[in-house]
Parts: C-alpha cells; structure tokens; sequence
C-alpha cells in the first residue's frame, strides 16, 4: 500500500518561494505517476503538475507554469514542488498523489483529479504580507 506525506508548506510573503516535497512510501507495481494538486477555500481542487515515474517527463498547468516546476528524486522517493513568485491567490492545501493506471501518462493528460488513486494529507500554503 502506497502512502504519501507532503510537507513544507508555509507562510510566506508575496514573491517569495517556497518547495514543498513528497514523500512516497511503499511498492508501487509498475510505472506511476505522482502529480501536485491544490485547493484554495471555496474552490474545488484544482491539478497543477505531474512527473512521471518511467521517464521523468513532466506536465505543468499553463496557470502556474514558469513559476512552479515539478522535480523528483528518485532514490529518496520523493517528488517535489519548486515554487516562485508566490501570490496571494497562491494560498492553498497542496496534495500529491498518485496513480498507477496503465493507460495514464502525464505528458497527455496532465494531472486530472479523476485519474490519481492514493492522496496525501495535504501541507497548507499561505501566501500572505
């Protein structure tokens, strides 16, 4: 059973930069995906980022790209989120998950909230002066 564990979120300035990390632990059976959601009050989740696990490629929602970018490690199973110039509407819990669907690839489908199975509890960010 995966389990993932986010962390380092924060309170921050406007324009400031936080990285928040994930922390996968468990087997995963094959290839996967791990991707980077967020949902700011009020709102509905949103996906922001995915990486996948065979290759590295990467997915970034046009909203949040050239400021956050997606990254891993992969002999720490970790998977993290770099980001920058952080703004007010930034603030959010941000979730990672994961998928395993063979048919997935993050390239093309980007992260959809639909197709990740196993979340983390979530780190809150808030963007704030």
């Amino acid at each position: 059973q995966v389990q993932l564990v986010e962390s380092g979120g924060g309170l921050v300035q406007p324009g400031g930069s936080l990285r928040l990390s994930c922390a996968a632990s468990g087997f995963f059976k094959g290839n996967y995906a791990i991707g980077w959601f967020r949902q700011a009050p009020g709102k509905e989740r949103e996906g922001l980022s995915c990486i996948a696990s065979y290759d590295g490629s990467t997915y970034t929602v046009r909203s949040v790209k050239g400021r956050f970018t997606i990254s891993r490690d992969s002999a720490k199973n970790t998977v993290y989120l770099q980001m920058n110039n952080l703004k007010p509407e930034d603030t959010a819990v941000y979730y990672c998950a994961s998928t395993e669907r063979s048919y997935y690839y993050c390239s093309g489908y980007g992260p959809q909230i639909g197709e990740y199975d196993v979340w983390g509890q979530g780190t809150q960010v808030v963007v704030s002066s």
